[in-house]
């Protein structure tokens, strides 16, 4: 993959250790820091348009999540084992070791926000700030599971099956199944709002079979392991105490008839937020209008 553009120029890399392996960093800047978490099915690229100018104020990092871009696979994982977001969110232990942060914000996309809540679960002694990029809590997504949402997000279901079924579906052509994803879940439904660089990196991710197999245990964690975890910090009346901020598509996913934030009421009680125009992909189909609203929040 060294023939893929460098879209963080003036950002240094960085391979950090973990428990699993290591995971890919890509760091600048100075001040506060703040971590950037990607979602499916993508890489740390998402955040090219974003991540500069964001790094003019603050220590931005952008890392991709385990089996994801150049970070490391689990071994070994079945039935979502390695990639609980409990377990995922054990990296951003590692990167917090690696570059002695006690405190930091953390600002997360679809998968990566997923991470990022739990996170915050977890940890919250650890997170100053969080936001969440066009997702509602995992519980939520499966509670309002039916016949329209199942169209809508088939995709969850889907990679949640047993092992090897979608496996071996994607993998008879992984770029037609990845970009169907890419431009369905925007607002455009095509794939024009993603610069042709950042594709080139997304595919080549999404080209090895390994990656795939994790991409959907990420998915198989998030129907059981993850699932359960939300009923867990509900039943012990957890919340998310840091200042929180939701975003989404006015054509995202999560967008419907109620408000997104009317999901996180249990989660997140103190959420504020708002609708970006755009689809599922804020920081790539509208970066202007999702930095404005990151600004004012962080």
């Amino acid at each position: 993959m060294s023939d893929l553009a460098d879209l963080f120029p003036g950002f240094s890399s960085h391979h950090i250790g973990t428990p699993n392996g290591h995971v890919f960093a890509r760091v600048k800047g100075d001040g506060e820091p703040l971590i950037l978490v990607h979602g499916f099915p993508q890489t740390h690229v998402m955040w090219h348009k974003i991540a500069p100018e964001l790094a003019k104020t603050r220590r931005v990092i952008a890392f991709d999540l385990r089996g994801y871009g150049w970070s490391s696979v689990v071994k070994e994982s079945r039935g979502g084992s390695g990639y609980s977001k409990r377990a995922m969110g054990e990296d951003i232990l590692s990167i917090a070791d690696e570059f002695g942060l006690t405190q930091f914000t953390l600002l997360g996309h679809d998968r990566g926000a997923r991470v990022s809540y739990r996170f915050a679960l977890d940890h919250p002694g650890r997170v100053k700030k969080l936001a969440l990029l066009d997702i509602i809590p995992t519980y939520q997504v499966w509670d309002r599971m039916n016949a329209e949402a199942a169209m809508r997000v088939y995709h969850w279901p889907f990679l949640a099956q047993a092992e090897p079924i979608p496996e071996t579906l994607i993998g008879a052509d992984p770029r037609m199944w990845q970009e169907s994803c890419l431009a369905g879940w925007t607002a455009a439904k095509d794939l024009k709002s993603f610069d042709g660089r950042a594709l080139s990196h997304y595919r080549a991710f999404f080209n090895d079979p390994s990656r795939i197999h994790a991409t959907c245990e990420d998915y198989r964690a998030g129907a059981t392991i993850d699932l359960a975890h939300d009923r867990e910090s509900l039943a012990k009346g957890e919340t998310i105490t840091c200042p929180t901020l939701v975003l989404w598509g006015e054509k995202g996913i999560p967008a419907g008839k109620s408000s997104p934030l009317d999901a996180w009421k249990a989660l997140a009680p103190k959420a504020i937020g708002q609708a970006i125009h755009a689809g599922h992909f804020l920081p790539e189909e509208n970066p202007d209008d999702t930095l404005a609203a990151l600004k004012a929040f962080l």
